[in-house]
């Protein structure tokens, strides 16, 4: 049982990859096609296009990793089908159950590699493909990730120790300069926020420093908020703004505690959250309910296209489950049931309709 095993482990994961690679292909190619207006601008050339379009290949396969898995397995499968393999190993008394089972094993080693895939190497190599850009076109860029930075604003030295999403700031001291050799004050605030030109710093301490150098005094103040007017760059502050989508699983759930700790709107970030824990769950649901299109055609001349029905019903509800969690920003749901919901559902009547298949 195990070489039947291997051998059907190892054409679902033949499919797969070759699937991965048309996918990834298509996409980076339109992806190139976007970089053609910026070609000639400064220095960037047809081939700092193509080597910024391959360092985002990493975040592109891993963003199309549940569909072309799906695609590989039911493709898999439609072949061993059609060769009418699945016949005799059902003639062999071979389950669907465990054809099945072998199928969602693959589906699911698939699904880590390319969550860790995603978790490590993509946010890395899309991070080194935007500083790669912005080099190779004389753009400003600052670190985008959540180190620190210095940044001087007319007398005014801000340091920030933290940065969440280019908006909301951790450790943020604020240095009030009354000429180039005197410091005239020092706010800490250990939040802020940047609204436009205002930096808004919670729960500061000022420490006012008076007298000269024989003579200095520091009073120290607390207040609830302190507002100053900045005027930052806006090239600047959009290089340090990330996308959830482009965060790790890690990075997602500091930015909501983080958030929350503050009182502040988690919710795009959690809608992400949620969907990438669900993403093995959806995956597995679309295998299920896909998979008995397949049983259901082996002897039927019409296998393609009820393969392709099967794939296309699996598809329908990714993307519905996509939606669904978007629906939950717009009307105030519960993300955690708005992004489970309709894959536990789902799952239920895929799970009864293959253990229906099973029994004929």
């Amino acid at each position: 049982m195990k070489i039947l095993d291997l051998y059907i482990a190892k054409t679902l994961l033949k499919y797969s990859l070759a699937v991965m690679v048309i996918l990834v292909g298509v996409f980076a190619f339109f992806k190139f096609l976007e970089e053609v207006d910026d070609i000639g601008r400064v220095g960037y050339s047809a081939i700092d296009a193509f080597a910024y379009v391959s360092m985002l290949i990493p975040s592109i396969a891993h963003s199309l990793s549940s569909l072309f898995i799906l695609l590989g397995v039911i493709l898999g499968l439609g072949y061993l089908a059609s060769n009418s393999e699945l016949v005799v190993m059902r003639s062999a008394s071979v389950s669907i159950g465990k054809i099945t089972k072998t199928s969602l094993q693959v589906s699911l080693i698939l699904m880590i590699v390319m969550m860790l895939f995603g978790e490590f190497i993509a946010p890395f190599a899309s991070e080194q493909a935007k500083r790669f850009k912005a080099k190779a076109t004389g753009e400003r860029i600052v670190d985008a990730s959540e180190q620190g930075f210095w940044i001087r604003e007319g007398e005014q030295f801000i340091h920030v120790d933290k940065n969440v999403g280019g908006e909301f700031f951790k450790n943020v001291t604020l240095i009030n300069r009354k000429n180039k050799k005197e410091i005239d004050s020092v706010v800490f605030s250990p939040n802020a926020v940047i609204d436009q030109q205002n930096l808004y710093l919670k729960k500061s301490s000022s420490y006012q420093l008076a007298g000269d150098d024989v003579n200095r005094s520091i009073t120290k103040e607390f207040l609830p908020e302190y507002t100053t007017l900045v005027n930052f760059d806006q090239d600047l502050i959009q290089s340090l703004k990330k996308e959830p989508k482009t965060l790790s699983i890690w990075q997602l759930y500091k930015h909501i505690d983080f958030l929350s700790s503050n009182q502040l709107s988690t919710d795009i970030y959690e809608v992400e959250f949620y969907a990438r824990l669900m993403q093995p769950i959806t995956l597995v649901t679309m295998i299920v309910l896909a998979i008995p299109f397949v049983f259901g055609s082996l002897r039927d001349s019409s296998l393609g296209k009820k393969v392709f029905i099967g794939v296309t019903i699996g598809l329908f509800f990714w993307l519905a489950s996509k939606i669904g969690a978007q629906l939950s920003l717009r009307f105030d749901f519960n993300h955690l049931i708005s992004a489970a919901l309709p894959t536990i559902v789902v799952s239920v009547f895929a799970i009864f309709n293959l253990y229906r298949m099973s029994l004929r």
